[in-house]
């Protein structure tokens, strides 16, 4: 699921049907299609980078909690290679180098095809907290390539996961470049994580056009809809320019998402297959 890169299309929607005015106060310009536009190019970008890393991210979680540092690196080592056999693994005390694509064997997994270099460090493996020190080196799926960090701290009495991440992309198809920062907290969705994620938090990246903000308010994302079924989204563009996105769930195969900058409102409803229509 890529829930950014569905809300930014759902913007240049409400744009192309009328022509959307910022909150007077913060006495930005009116947000025209080609303003929508750009903050769906940027935020796709974004998410696609975000996603990128997230995927890594998960994939090196599989170990024992409450053992030592070192013992957990190597559980990790092990499940890498299991799933990413085109994997050269180093292990050096409690922090593993992964280069992917080394070797010859699958390097696909959900759905990105892997190359770069990715640094893992378990910098902490206790019963009551677990951190994991990310670092990636030109991590690239052949679409988006990667630079930068990132700390994943779990919380076994909130049972809850704080990423904190700064990092650079390039879209390998056109050399677009970004670079961000974020800070989220994720749950899991009605204690499932099978099902999906709670996220709280921010990101903010600075783009071809400029600086944007995201601010992430209780947003629920299953893993199986094209868009978040609950939650906000506040973005910030370059211009001082206002969006709200609020998403609602209508039944069991459609999610109402409702678009607000100023005095205008949109509402759409999203099915689970991704098509868009106007909410009647």
């Amino acid at each position: 699921m890529r829930p950014i890169k569905h809300v930014a299309t759902l913007v240049a929607l409400s744009a192309a049907s009328l022509t959307l005015t910022a909150c007077p106060k913060d006495k930005a310009e009116p947000l025209t299609l080609a303003d929508a536009r750009d903050a769906a190019e940027e935020s796709n970008i974004s998410s696609q980078a975000s996603a990128l890393t997230s995927n890594t991210v998960e994939i090196t979680t599989n170990f024992t909690i409450g053992g030592a540092v070192q013992n957990a690196a190597a559980e990790v080592r092990t499940f890498v290679q299991s799933q990413l056999p085109c994997a050269e693994i180093a292990l050096a005390d409690a922090t593993l180098t992964i280069t992917y694509g080394a070797k010859p064997g699958n390097c696909t997994y959900r759905g990105n095809t892997y190359s770069g270099e990715h640094s893992v460090k378990v910098s902490r493996n206790e019963e009551k907290e677990v951190v994991v020190e990310h670092t990636w080196t030109d991590l690239s799926n052949g679409k988006v390539k990667v630079s930068g960090t990132a700390t994943a701290t779990w919380s076994l009495a909130n049972k809850s996961r704080r990423v904190q991440h700064d990092m650079q992309w390039t879209r390998i198809s056109d050399g677009r470049t970004g670079r961000g920062t974020g800070d989220r907290t994720q749950t899991a969705l009605n204690g499932n994580i099978a099902e999906g994620i709670s996220v709280n938090g921010s990101r903010t990246w600075e783009g071809k056009s400029g600086k944007w903000e995201l601010a992430i308010e209780g947003v629920e994302a299953r893993w199986v809809d094209p868009i978040p079924q609950a939650g906000r989204y506040r973005l910030a563009s370059p211009k001082n320019q206002s969006i709200e996105l609020t998403f609602s769930r209508v039944d069991a195969d459609t999610i109402k998402a409702t678009v607000k900058s100023g005095d205008k409102t949109f509402s759409f409803n999203v099915t689970s297959a991704g098509g868009v229509k106007d909410d009647a």
